[in-house]
């Protein structure tokens, strides 16, 4: 196959696991720029991923407390006369500051993008300071799935990687939907690829 060119999944583990797991890339325009200029000219991509969409109010959530507590004391303090702040502000206020790290919560969810070719693993994140992961499938020696009790509410779970020669995680795949089916095909494209 050619650069951008993709593969079907690994098939997964159990006909359960089919209905959960994500589809493997439809099309190399649906591959970011940045992601076309690192593959090789044979690479096939297996899977291409991006957290789930409650990346954006789950990563949010204790800005969302927060301003629901001083939208609250705001309201509250606007029954005062000394306050300068009607409680329609106080609502704004609050309101405004969720919106705000909602927005900037989608901005980050939009450039994080999760990889998975022939050949390595690839993690992009990072709003004004891009950074991209990557590692040979030869090299990735442990894999975890982690699901805090956010995650778990939800089925999601995030994915961790480590290479030889390092003792702790080098990268995670975060909030993924159906991780357990997303880390049965890493684990099969590594034991299939990474074992040449």
């Amino acid at each position: 196959m050619t650069r951008g060119a993709t593969a079907e999944a690994a098939p997964p583990a159990s006909p359960r696991a089919a209905q959960a797991a994500p589809a493997a890339v439809g099309a190399a325009e649906t591959l970011p720029h940045l992601l076309q200029a690192t593959l090789g000219p044979d690479e096939v991509v297996i899977l291409l991923l991006r957290p789930s969409l409650l990346y954006i109010p789950l990563s949010s959530l204790g800005t969302l407390v927060a301003s629901v507590l001083i939208g609250t004391a705001l309201v509250y303090a606007a029954r005062f006369q000394w306050s300068p702040w009607t409680e329609g502000d106080a609502v704004l206020i609050g309101g405004g500051l969720a919106a705000l790290r909602l927005g900037w919560a989608a901005i980050d969810w939009w450039f994080h993008l999760y990889a998975l070719t022939d050949r390595r693993l690839l993690a992009r994140y990072g709003v004004f300071r891009t950074q991209l992961y990557e590692a040979p499938l030869s090299r990735i020696q442990n894999t975890v799935v982690v699901q805090r009790l956010r995650e778990r509410l939800f089925g999601l779970g995030t994915l961790g990687f480590s290479t030889a020669g390092r003792g702790t995680f080098d990268a995670f795949w975060e909030m993924l939907r159906a991780p357990y089916a997303v880390h049965r095909t890493v684990l099969d494209a590594v034991e299939r690829y990474g074992r040449r």
